[in-house]
């Protein structure tokens, strides 16, 4: 079943003359991935407190259930309402509004909130659903050649290949090591500095 999905896929790609025929990557057709969470790992760097990583990654989870159902179904396409703008936009509020609770009960039981004194606040909640939405689509907007994420507006999609699937991976990779070393640096500098 998914490997159908996959030969369809690589068939779009084949099929696009614009650009060399490239030679697809299992990674890059396998929903949930978490080369997503690098560029998240860069803004909780930057934005500290006014990010949560724990909602983005929620978001990142709530983008992919469309493309999971299609998997296990073989119905449908791989990347469709959930991966426009529009649908992204929508399924972040789902994911501010789950996100929140879910990330505060997350982070109680991976012990990092025993007294329960960090809450999410609602604006950070949903900047950080929006963001994690919004960079979804446009990651797998550079990579999938079946995300059209300007619809309803049109089936165009002008960030195809923009990058190679290889670059766009290592920036993400790199983006979260160099994200998690200035979050540690700065956190580590703020503990001593009291």
């Amino acid at each position: 079943m998914s490997a159908s999905i996959l030969r369809i896929e690589a068939d779009c790609l084949k099929s696009n003359h614009l650009f060399k025929k490239p030679t697809p990557k299992l990674g890059a057709f396998v929903p949930f991935t978490p080369i997503h969470m690098g560029p998240g790992i860069a803004a909780k760097a930057l934005l500290q407190g006014s990010f949560s990583l724990m909602v983005f990654g929620w978001a990142q989870i709530v983008m992919d259930i469309q493309p999971l159902l299609v998997l296990i179904t073989g119905e449908g396409t791989l990347h469709g309402f959930s991966h426009t703008y529009v649908g992204a936009s929508l399924l972040a509020v789902v994911s501010a509004l789950s996100g929140k609770y879910l990330s505060e009960i997350g982070l109680y039981v991976l012990a990092l909130n025993p007294e329960r004194d960090v809450v999410i606040r609602w604006p950070v909640a949903f900047f950080s659903a929006f963001i994690g939405t919004l960079s979804h689509v446009l990651l797998d907007s550079i990579m999938h050649a079946d995300v059209q994420p300007f619809l309803p507006v049109t089936t165009d999609n002008a960030f195809l290949q923009l990058i190679t699937v290889d670059a766009l991976h290592k920036f993400c990779f790199y983006s979260g090591l160099a994200g998690g070393a200035v979050f540690f640096a700065i956190h580590f500098w703020r503990r001593f500095n009291r």
